[in-house]
């Protein structure tokens, strides 16, 4: 019984401590730890006329200009602060809320800090500080993917396999036997690193002109040569009938066969010019390649 009423007891504490922290806020953002009204020396039914007559009659007191006081100019600036919330009917209807409802702490300081900084911040800022931030994280994302992938392909034995024939082809065939894959010279692991960029797949290095803010700003740009390139298409092969170049015939294939970018620099020249001469941008081909491939497929099985 005596350890249940102590942990009843340590609740009942905890949650009172818990509730001062949370309610403070509320009121405090608006006045610090002081009431607005009770800084004009006016109740919370004044009125705007009387609010203005006593933030006047005050100021006058404790303007730094008329009273050299270090306390009447730190006092100066809480009436100052207190008129400016009181002033206004939609801030003084936020501040009245704050103080019938002091629980609601997380509603009223967004309603506190969306009056007094959401109409003074430039779109345009918070725009290009949002931009900054993404392609920060993006960059660093990509940079940690790319040394992840690096590491673990110097792991693999193809990667040391490859190392030491490219020790043997840089010394003339002719190696130290007593030297290690670890004691193996550092320049040439970093050159033969260099070589592999272009073969890690889905983690490459990153590029600044893949950022999403820089896509951004150059959005404009990218959209304007789509718009041309559509145009040169529809008029040199709609309009003018022109066959295909080799480049715009492999293109179509790529996408014909839903092939991405990097899946299709992989198929080498043999098969690439074969599956263009097939024309599978047009219907009846494409089917007829299909038919092929699950053929093909079931055969092996």
């Amino acid at each position: 019984m005596a350890a249940a009423a102590a942990i009843r007891w340590c609740a009942v504490v905890s949650a009172v401590i818990l509730f001062s922290l949370l309610i403070s806020p509320s009121t405090a953002i608006y006045c610090d730890e002081d009431d607005c009204y009770d800084l004009l020396g006016v109740t919370q039914s004044a009125n705007a006329s009387e609010i203005k007559k006593a933030y006047y009659k005050l100021s006058l007191k404790h303007h730094p200009d008329k009273n050299p006081d270090p306390e009447s100019k730190k006092l100066f600036v809480k009436i100052a602060n207190a008129y400016e919330i009181l002033k206004d009917e939609d801030t003084r209807a936020q501040y009245d809320y704050a103080i019938e409802h002091p629980e609601e702490v997380f509603y009223n300081t967004a309603r506190y800090y969306q009056a007094y900084y959401g109409h003074k911040t430039d779109t345009r800022a918070v725009l290009i500080g949002l931009l900054l931030v993404l392609s920060a994280f993006q960059y660093l994302n990509q940079w940690t993917r790319y040394n992840q992938a690096i590491e673990m392909v110097k792991k693999t034995p193809a990667y040391k396999n490859k190392l030491r024939a490219l020790e043997l082809e840089r010394s003339g065939g002719t190696t130290n036997r007593k030297k290690s894959n670890k004691q193996m010279n550092k320049k040439l692991e970093e050159d033969f690193s260099k070589e592999l960029d272009l073969q890690i797949k889905g983690a490459e290095m990153p590029s600044v002109w893949e950022l999403v803010g820089v896509r951004f700003v150059l959005l404009p740009y990218t959209i304007g040569k789509l718009l041309l390139w559509s145009g040169c298409w529809f008029w040199r092969y709609k309009v003018k009938k022109a066959p295909y170049s080799w480049e715009d015939a492999s293109y179509l294939t790529q996408r014909s066969l839903g092939a991405s970018l990097d899946a299709w620099r992989t198929v080498d020249d043999a098969t690439k010019e074969d599956l263009v001469y097939r024309r599978l941008w047009e219907k009846p081909n494409l089917e007829s390649y299909m038919s092929e491939m699950r053929k093909e497929s079931k055969r092996r099985r």
